[in-house]
């Protein structure tokens, strides 16, 4: 199939994992700072508001740095830190959130390589083609008009008494 066909339906999906993925967590409605009063109860119930991120090594739930794209060391360590799901530590998830994006990226390489190559076969298979069909056009024109020129010869040779018989001392034989 196409790349065209095929891309849509992807980022679709991708779209539409991200959306349930986000569906699932539910923001709690804040009341003061939000997050800091989810502190020392779980991780589950910090992590319920998509703001919030959960240090396992102090047990407290603080507001995601969102200035910063990764939380900072003085808050709580990569290895610590809890987002979206509290069975994954953030080290974790950056590492597998950059393999699977350079899984996908390596795949739509290879796919645009894949593509383009099979098109380029296609273009010098139809060239070919066309070359070969030339070619056998040229050799039958050159065959019609060696024809031609064997028959206007034979016919000056008849003419002027050179035509060349299989058997010259036939003709004398037969008399």
């Amino acid at each position: 199939m196409k790349l065209r066909i095929w891309l849509p339906g992807i980022l679709g999906i991708l779209l539409g994992l991200n959306l349930g993925v986000l569906g699932q967590i539910t923001p709690i409605p804040s009341s003061g700072s939000g997050c800091s009063d989810s502190s020392n109860i779980n991780c589950e119930q910090c992590l319920r508001n998509v703001s919030c991120l959960w240090c396992n090594a102090n047990k407290k739930c603080v507001d995601y740095p969102v200035r910063t794209i990764l939380p900072p060391k003085s808050l709580c360590s990569l290895s610590e830190a809890r987002w979206g799901v509290c069975w994954v530590n953030f080290e974790a998830l950056i590492i597998a959130m950059s393999v699977v994006g350079g899984v996908l990226i390596l795949s739509l390489c290879i796919c645009c390589y894949c593509c383009c190559r099979s098109r380029k076969n296609r273009k010098n298979n139809s060239i070919d083609q066309k070359m070969e069909r030339e070619k056998e056009q040229r050799r039958m024109r050159q065959e019609e008009r060696k024809n031609e020129m064997k028959v206007r010869h034979d016919e000056i040779r008849k003419k002027y008494g050179l035509f060349k018989e299989p058997n010259s001392y036939s003709k004398f034989e037969n008399n």
